[in-house]
């Protein structure tokens, strides 16, 4: 038997509707009484599993919401948002509607909100390494190169599994997000984390297990890598403006430029170097040899320390469900 959080908590749980007629219903059943409303997102659904929710559904906390144009997931989900917040929800759960993702888990995804450890809380299904096996391995590879691209461009060194949509969010924080600016389709995990970090909301991993049963995944992961790298190199170069030359300054500011100064200096200088040697059949003096590994050391030394500094510099403190309450 689950453990069911009893408090004076307001918990809503967005659904995304979109070929998953055959699990909804079975997803909604799984939700535990610490849930007070669910909004089912219908995203222009082929199969109208919104109006097969609205006809076959006895769970009266059930709220349907019909998207007049297909959004894509992130999209979906920010209409849910929007009217969690409209209802004064304390805490917003996102759980996919095609059974992958159990909704007993709800109360470990909210726990360290309400504990106020966390303000945004993501599942992570690498944290048992033994159960690696059961994911698709197409999948595990997208994913590790997708954490790895994620930790660089949001900040948030501690986390893994950056495409997982099972996610609880703090309403105050979740306020102060400009949802507008956000991605709207595959995108939206990753940009989420991002917009969090300018916020400097805390994240957690919440350890989870996945399901792969008859469900068809939309997500090819061939095809995003190119697009997202594109995206976490914007994303990268924002967070660092925003973060150690707009909103505060650190040594960290200068070690970063300084060092990719050096450090394409010594890669350049060396390069030339070389050629010029080989076009003449001549050995590189070791004044010259210097004069490029010196600048191209130092350069890697220092954008290292910027490294181990941006690393120590995540998000620690998270504001706790009260604030919200205290401002209004």
């Amino acid at each position: 038997m689950r453990k069911i959080i009893e408090c004076d908590v307001f918990v809503s749980v967005i659904i995304p509707s979109y070929r998953v007629k055959n699990h909804i219903l079975g997803v909604i059943e799984k939700i535990g009484p610490e849930v007070s409303k669910i909004y089912v997102v219908d995203d222009c659904c082929p199969e109208k599993s919104g109006e097969f929710v609205i006809k076959n559904n006895i769970d009266t906390r059930v709220t349907v919401i019909f998207n007049a144009v297909n959004l894509g997931v992130g999209g979906s989900v920010k209409t849910g948002y929007l009217a969690a917040l409209a209802d004064n929800a304390d805490i917003i759960v996102k759980i996919d509607g095609d059974g992958q993702m159990d909704p007993k888990l709800i109360n470990s995804f909210i726990s360290p909100i309400i504990r106020g450890d966390a303000d945004y809380t993501k599942g992570n299904r690498f944290y048992n390494l033994d159960e690696l096996g059961q994911m698709p391995k197409i999948r595990l590879f997208g994913n590790s190169v997708l954490s790895f691209m994620t930790k660089i461009s949001s900040g948030y060194w501690n986390l893994f599994d950056p495409t997982n949509g099972y996610t609880a969010i703090n309403s105050s924080v979740l306020a102060d997000l400009s949802l507008n600016k956000i991605s709207n389709r595959y995108f939206f995990e990753t940009d989420m984390l991002f917009r969090l970090n300018l916020l400097r909301a805390v994240v957690r991993d919440v350890p989870m297990s996945a399901k792969y049963t008859d469900e068809v995944s939309n997500l090819r992961i061939g095809k995003i890598l190119i697009e997202f790298s594109f995206k976490h190199m914007r994303n990268f170069i924002k967070r660092i403006f925003y973060s150690y030359y707009l909103r505060d300054m650190s040594l960290a500011s200068f070690e970063l430029p300084i060092g990719m100064a050096f450090t394409s200096f010594g890669m350049f200088y060396g390069i030339c170097s070389w050629l010029n040697s080989v076009n003449k059949g001549v050995e590189t003096s070791a004044g010259t040899v210097m004069l490029s590994a010196l600048p191209l050391l130092m350069g890697v030394q220092l954008m290292l320390a910027f490294l181990s500094f941006d690393i120590s510099n995540t998000p620690k403190s998270a504001r706790g469900i009260q604030d919200k309450r205290l401002k209004s």
